[in-house]
């Protein structure tokens, strides 16, 4: 297995990896995202809004856990895309799913089962 970068403190950095393809910004997630790491999720994201992609999805298939702070973040990034419906969240894990359903953000956020249906989703 690949060895992680980590932050200050020794926890994996939240973002995993970002790919481009096709206008699309793919942005991996990966460990539980939350108050601590927020700051380092949000330069990722802003920095990729920044770009405006035509699409920007986040694979959350290797996400464990996602506190407020951290959905605080996924609300402020959407809100920066020109179409947020081009805002896409792709593979969450049950623990990911729940925290956007009590949260109510499944209802706000377009939230798809895989990465492969988030790419191919209309716009």
């Amino acid at each position: 297995m690949p060895k992680r970068d980590t932050d200050q403190t020794g926890r994996p950095e939240p973002v995993l990896g970002i790919e481009r393809t096709d206008g699309a910004a793919i942005v991996r997630l990966t460990g539980e995202l939350d108050l601590y790491n927020a700051p380092q999720l949000r330069e990722a994201l802003v920095a990729l809004t920044d770009e405006r992609p035509a699409r920007l999805v986040l694979d959350l298939s290797d996400v464990e856990f996602v506190d407020s702070t951290a959905l605080g973040v996924l609300i402020e990034a959407r809100s920066r895309m020109e179409n947020r419906k081009a805002f896409l969240l792709a593979a969450p894990a049950l623990e990911t799913q729940r925290a956007l359903q009590i949260s109510g953000l499944d209802q706000h956020l377009t939230v798809h089962a895989t990465l492969a249906d988030a790419l191919a989703a209309q716009l």
